[in-house]
């Protein structure tokens, strides 16, 4: 079997709620355009080849797809590009959304939705993925302010039969209390990967410990975020890299996973050959030894 071949399920499963999943994914941030994600002057991906890629992600066996409807770039939308290559959908794939954040028609930022604006929001998920509802929507937010309120009317769409499931996005352990008061979390979804801040790490334990999906983003790109990796991975992961014949990038994915059997890792790409590197990162597997040896990256003592 070759990396091109290597299947989502040799990455192990977890669930989300009821609903499981392999635990390497695929984002879709990145599927819209070429260079930096959300940048205006981007140049559309070739529609076809991204159709290509989330064709081929399923068929690799990639059962979780993270995106949202603020993920477009001139003549692409990334709801609509995954409704058009993979409706009618399976039936074990999972589509996670995002909803806070928005953006009008040039691609400029608006202001976070408010809590009546957020029912919209979901609509509009709906109907570019062509759904009667949705599997899981993350509540995105920015700052330390209470999401009672926002959270709260997502729970009530919930109990309406829009979301089948809730999860957070760039949130405190805080606003994980909050959110459990008023209705189940399955996910968090934070900025996480080698470097990490303790309190982040901390956080992904506590996930663990009340059996709840934390899903790194920006795992492979770290400080690089819209833009995508940059070449600075470290000479500890491109030794590691070397010795098992990958990619930096695998190294850093592989890395992420071995952080707990509930971390899940929705890398995204244009790129069939990085799609296939990124789902055999899953099959990596690093020993002890290897994982100390990234330690001195991983706490800022290198």
């Amino acid at each position: 079997m070759t990396s091109q071949t290597i299947p989502a399920a040799a990455s192990g499963t977890w669930k989300l709620g009821d609903l499981a999943v392999n635990r390497i994914g695929f984002g879709a941030m990145r599927l819209t355009q070429h260079g930096e994600a959300f940048a205006p002057d981007a140049v559309p991906r070739d529609r076809d080849q991204a159709v290509a890629v989330l064709r081929r992600a399923v068929e690799l066996g990639v059962n979780h797809i993270d995106t949202a409807a603020f993920y477009f770039s001139p003549l692409r939308s990334a709801n609509e590009l995954i409704n058009q290559a993979l409706a009618p959908y399976p039936d074990d794939l999972v589509l996670t959304t995002k909803v806070g954040p928005g953006r009008d028609p040039s691609g400029q930022w608006l202001p976070h939705a408010t809590p009546e604006q957020l029912r919209g929001q979901v609509e509009e998920n709906l109907r570019q993925l062509g759904r009667d509802h949705l599997d899981v929507v993350n509540l995105r937010i920015v700052g330390s302010d209470s999401i009672a309120e926002r959270f709260g009317a997502l729970a009530e769409l919930r109990e309406a039969g829009l979301i089948r499931h809730l999860g957070l996005s760039n949130v405190l352990p805080q606003h994980l209390a909050e959110a459990q008061s008023i209705a189940p979390v399955v996910c968090v979804q934070n900025m996480y990967g080698i470097g990490a801040s303790p309190e982040q790490t901390e956080f992904l334990g506590m996930c663990g410990e009340q059996g709840i999906a934390f899903v790194p983003f920006y795992s492979i790109a770290g400080t690089g975020r819209t833009a995508g990796a940059t070449g600075n991975h470290g000479r500890e992961v491109h030794a590691l890299a070397r010795g098992h014949g990958v990619s930096a990038a695998q190294i850093r994915l592989a890395w992420t996973l071995h952080q707990g059997s509930h971390v899940l890792a929705i890398p995204g790409t244009g790129d069939l050959d990085h799609l296939a590197q990124n789902v055999a990162a899953g099959a990596l597997h690093l020993s002890e030894e290897e994982l100390t040896a990234l330690d001195p990256l991983h706490h800022g003592t290198a």
